[in-house]
């Protein structure tokens, strides 16, 4: 059997991640500061759960399950809608056109279901492989590849979906 880890071994986990769970949380919320608070709250569970882990191997995983839960959490208690103007697609460096195309995935994105958005969210956003995905959403692999056949098929639905095409002015 594995040693527990230490909140050291977890706390050294976090910070090497702590980029990317960041970048996970803002998946989600779309905006900067609100994704500063998930990580704070997801670092604050995850420190005083790090008994529970079993094996460090697996640290990665489970605090990337543990930011995910923090997002969905407070995306049901805040329900935000962050509209993007020219100054915010500036600051990000995107041009008009293709914050058009980002408006439109970002839309079709929000559409999708929570299950569907997390897996294509960690295995394009986050580069994670299928197995990885399974770990950190506590399911079995064939669930996932399930997931993300039906989510990028619901994607293409919606991103071919008359409404869309309105937006940028060809339909």
């Amino acid at each position: 059997m594995f040693a527990s880890p230490s909140s050291k071994e977890v706390l050294q986990c976090i910070l090497q991640h702590k980029d990317n769970a960041y970048r996970l949380a803002y998946t989600y919320v779309r905006n900067p500061d609100d994704a500063l608070d998930i990580i704070q709250d997801a670092i604050q569970k995850a420190l005083a759960a790090s008994k529970s882990l079993k094996d460090v191997s697996l640290a990665k995983s489970w605090f990337y399950r543990i930011v995910i839960n923090a997002a969905l959490d407070f995306l049901r208690k805040k329900k935000n809608v962050v509209p993007l103007d020219q100054e915010t697609l500036e600051t990000y460096g995107l041009s008009t056109q293709d914050a058009y195309r980002d408006i439109d995935l970002e839309h079709a994105m929000n559409l999708l279901p929570p299950l569907y958005r997390s897996v294509v969210v960690l295995r394009y956003f986050e580069d994670m492989k299928i197995e990885e995905i399974a770990g950190v959403l506590n399911e079995n692999v064939n669930t996932i590849k399930t997931r993300l056949y039906e989510a990028l098929k619901k994607l293409r639905l919606f991103m071919n979906d008359e409404n869309f095409s309105k937006v940028d002015g060809n339909g």
